[in-house]
């Protein structure tokens, strides 16, 4: 890949996850706010860009990056983003246990939480099947629709649930994030070979 070309993708990919966590961060929302709720903030809004990390990853689309550190990055990041998760609801639940009773039983008035919760039981999914990969007596091509489908619902929950909320990140820069992220992973899903009639599944 030629350098300038590089030097392009990772300059919009640090601007794209850097000037939301500024923005978030510099919201006047968190004045008087509690550090509990602040972290569960902070942590969603790193979630939000670890989701644009993932796919990029895995389709080896970063320059620089060999395709089998990048798949093992993929994996850690995963982890980092379901810690993400974890630590944004446990926030949540310690500032406001009924919205968050209420966001898990689908009866919160507010239908961002509804999204929410949707896309993170699918992220613990897609985190599951890529623990059990492995494991997996089916075919990749098994597996590789159960992961991306689970993967598919993750993104496309966290981006409503993100546009829906009028909080601390700033609309610009997230619907950019968002839209981002939506690209790359149907980017990548394009052009997995495993998806093509006759195409032989690759371990």
């Amino acid at each position: 890949m030629p350098p300038r070309r590089a030097i392009l993708i990772w300059s919009v990919l640090l601007l794209a996850i850097c000037v939301p966590v500024v923005a978030a961060l510099s919201s006047p929302l968190l004045a008087w706010r509690s550090p509990v709720y602040i972290a569960a903030g902070l942590a969603g809004v790193a979630g939000l860009a670890l989701i644009l990390l993932q796919p990029l990853l895995v389709g080896g689309h970063l320059p620089g990056v060999p395709v089998f550190r990048a798949r093992r990055l993929h994996r850690h990041v995963g982890l980092c983003l379901v810690l993400a998760v974890v630590v944004h609801v446990a926030g949540l639940w310690i500032t406001s246990p009924p919205d968050v009773i209420d966001a898990l039983l689908f009866a919160s008035p507010t239908l961002f939480s509804a999204w929410g919760v949707i896309a993170m039981w699918a992220l613990f999914l897609a985190a599951l099947l890529g623990l059990l990969r492995r494991r997996w007596r089916w075919s990749l091509r098994s597996w590789r629709l159960a992961h991306s489908g689970a993967v598919g619902v993750v993104v496309a929950g966290t981006v409503v649930h993100a546009m829906l909320i009028e909080g601390t990140m700033e609309p610009v820069s997230k619907t950019v994030l968002c839209l981002l992220a939506a690209l790359a992973l149907i980017r990548v899903l394009a052009g997995f070979r495993v998806w093509r009639a006759g195409a032989r599944p690759r371990g």
